[in-house]
């Protein structure tokens, strides 16, 4: 797993959210842009994660960001996701797992004695060119945008 470190340049990455709309990096361009990889939609620890950026949106707004959301569920998933907790953000429907490896956040995992490959929580802060300016490996989920907010 080739995590991307403070100071890597992003992938320029192709997706698709969650009504099917292309999303690509370089929409973002001249923007500072919040991307946060979760394992999966509708889990505890997702949704905690994702009501807490919802909540806190406009401040991450006021403070410059976007907000990309993404996992490897399906369009329709993150579109019952997105729509049941009425998020502000796009989620990314990456089951191609393009923007994953791009960011290196896909590897083995463990949780109650098993071993798997998935996708680790993670967070990256890319700047206005479009390279990380802050990664926070440690997510708190149910306090996640003051994480972000505290530079």
């Amino acid at each position: 797993m080739n995590t991307l470190k403070e100071g890597d340049a992003v992938p320029n990455f192709t997706s698709v959210d969650q009504d099917g709309n292309e999303v690509k990096l370089s929409d973002y361009k001249g923007k500072k842009l919040v991307v946060f990889f979760y394992p999966k939609a509708n889990t505890p620890g997702c949704t905690a994660e994702a009501c807490n950026l919802r909540d806190h949106f406009k401040e991450l707004r006021d403070a410059g960001y976007e907000l990309l959301g993404v996992s490897a569920d399906t369009q329709r998933k993150q579109s019952n996701f997105k729509n049941k907790y009425d998020f502000p953000f796009p989620l990314l429907a990456d089951e191609e797992k393009e923007v994953i490896n791009a960011f290196g956040v896909w590897g083995p995992k463990k949780f109650m004695g098993r071993e798997y490959d998935g996708i680790h929580r993670k967070t990256f802060v890319v700047n206005e060119d479009g390279v990380v300016a802050r990664v926070i490996e440690k997510v708190k989920t149910k306090d996640h945008a003051a994480q972000l907010l505290a530079e």
